[in-house]
């Protein structure tokens, strides 16, 4: 993929978790739709990434959000899915907080879109419960930032 290809999913896949941060359906259904599979594939990468180091900063923080607090906010930042894919994800969140990684493979299967909507919505929801959505959106747009600079070194 060429660089600017891996600009561009970096620059999908962090608009797409600001969509569901900012309940923008229009947003997350847009965020998308440049993305060819291979795209797509370096936009899940990006937010397997965001999701890892937002978990890390729950654990070094030693952050007791909650499941439910998590479910709740998952739930919430999901109603902007596209309506195909707002089930799916709700149900992978409800395999995620039964701590059952296998379940939250299976609701996505072989559907790398589906996948990035559950990462995305994972990352929301995180993102949402440790900062709040102000402080987020502006991790968001650093992480953006930073994921752009260290491309054009």
């Amino acid at each position: 993929m060429s660089e600017a290809g891996q600009k561009a999913a970096s620059a999908c896949a962090i608009a797409l978790v600001r969509g569901y941060a900012e309940q923008d359906a229009v947003a997350v259904a847009s965020s998308l739709v440049t993305l060819d599979t291979f795209g797509q594939a370096r936009a899940y990468a990006v937010l397997g990434a965001q999701l890892q180091s937002t978990l890390s900063i729950v654990e070094v923080a030693g952050l007791d959000i909650g499941v439910c607090r998590l479910v709740r906010l998952a739930d919430f930042v999901a109603s902007a899915a596209p309506p195909h894919y707002e089930f799916a994800v709700s149900e992978a969140v409800r395999a995620w907080a039964r701590d059952d990684p296998g379940g939250v493979r299976q609701v996505c299967g072989e559907d790398l879109e589906g996948a990035l909507h559950v990462s995305a919505v994972f990352v929301a929801a995180l993102g949402l419960a440790l900062w709040g959505q102000d402080t987020f959106l502006g991790v968001l747009t650093e992480y953006g930032q930073n994921a752009q600079d260290l491309m054009r070194e």
